[in-house]
């Protein structure tokens, strides 16, 4: 019997566009003998299955079905391609626990931790993990710049604390900059960090479970044609990925060693992308991505691509380890 395979896709932040983007690509790429996969928009104004001719059915949220020409379509599993909320922030994993429905994603409470930077970086730093220097803030505190700056130096970065995809996100050389680039941050976020700026090489790297076992991905490199990875380097071309990194053999094991750790220290399952810089040969962890970008273009599937592990199997792991679970 084939699995009925719902991909959630779209969310209510910013990054609704890019969601729509990765959630199609895994449609595109699940293997249809062994799966039925179904397209599903999670939108703030509706909760839609969305056919082969574009057709809107609504989802029943009391167990997540719908009615597709008078028959029931109910699932075996959801994988999740929301960027930001509610996939990535874990609220929509905790509703599919309740349920009694599977995920190919982490646990909610493991999502929630990851997507909030500053309780991340708390963690991994108490596990000696090295990373930034950071200051905290919450929207309605008194902020005192020359406090910030002493503690962060210049240049340095403000951002939102729950936001992807570098929305929000400035680079401040200035204590002028300061004031301006904390509004922006706030416009995504009530919670923002202020990080001092980390000279090094900027990598990327991919931790999944794949086949049970936890696996590290061939390493990115990220050399920004902007001030900074920034969403147009992200996703305008405005950047070069080069994978595998152009690391020495020490500085690869380094990263790997580090990547892998992390994602057990978080108690991590499914897919992550994590960002690092090296400083003097040392990795310096920047953040986590717990539903990191999907289409063929994106890191961790060229990433993948690089392991001799195909999109296919790449999305139909991700349902097998969630299947098992």
């Amino acid at each position: 019997m084939k699995k009925n395979i719902a991909i959630i896709m779209g969310g209510y932040s910013s990054e609704v566009g890019i969601s729509l983007k990765s959630g199609n690509v895994v449609y595109k790429h699940l293997n249809k003998e062994k799966y039925n996969p179904y397209r599903v928009h999670i939108l703030k104004d509706k909760w839609v299955l969305v056919d082969d001719e574009e057709n809107e059915h609504p989802i029943n949220k009391h167990d997540f079905s719908a009615e597709v020409n008078g028959t029931n379509i109910s699932f075996d599993a959801v994988f999740n391609a929301i960027h930001g909320t509610p996939g990535e922030n874990g609220v929509i994993l905790a509703y599919f626990d309740l349920i009694g429905l599977k995920h190919t994603s982490a646990p909610f409470y493991q999502m929630a931790l990851t997507f909030n930077k500053r309780d991340t970086l708390s963690v991994v730093k108490e596990y000696g993990i090295p990373a930034a220097t950071s200051v905290y803030l919450n929207k309605g505190d008194k902020i005192n710049t020359n406090t910030i700056i002493e503690k962060v130096g210049l240049p340095c970065f403000v951002k939102p604390n729950g936001a992807g995809s570098s929305f929000g996100i400035s680079k401040v050389y200035t204590q002028e900059e300061l004031i301006p680039a904390i509004e922006k941050a706030y416009e995504e976020d009530s919670e923002i960090l202020i990080e001092s700026f980390l000279d090094g090489t900027e990598v990327s790297v991919g931790v999944i479970q794949y086949k049970g076992e936890t696996k590290v991905l061939p390493i990115t490199e990220i050399v920004s044609d902007n001030d900074f990875f920034d969403y147009k380097a992200k996703y305008e071309g405005e950047s070069q990925e080069i994978t595998p990194a152009r690391l020495t053999e020490a500085q690869e094991k380094s990263v790997n060693d580090i990547a892998k750790r992390v994602y057990e220290i978080l108690n991590m399952s499914g897919f992550s992308r994590s960002e690092y810089i090296l400083v003097n040969d040392i990795p310096h962890f920047l953040e986590m991505n717990t539903v990191p970008g999907l289409t063929e273009a994106s890191i961790l599937p060229q990433q993948a691509n690089h392991a001799g592990i195909s999109l296919t199997e790449l999305f139909g792991n991700a349902i097998e380890m969630a299947l098992k679970n």
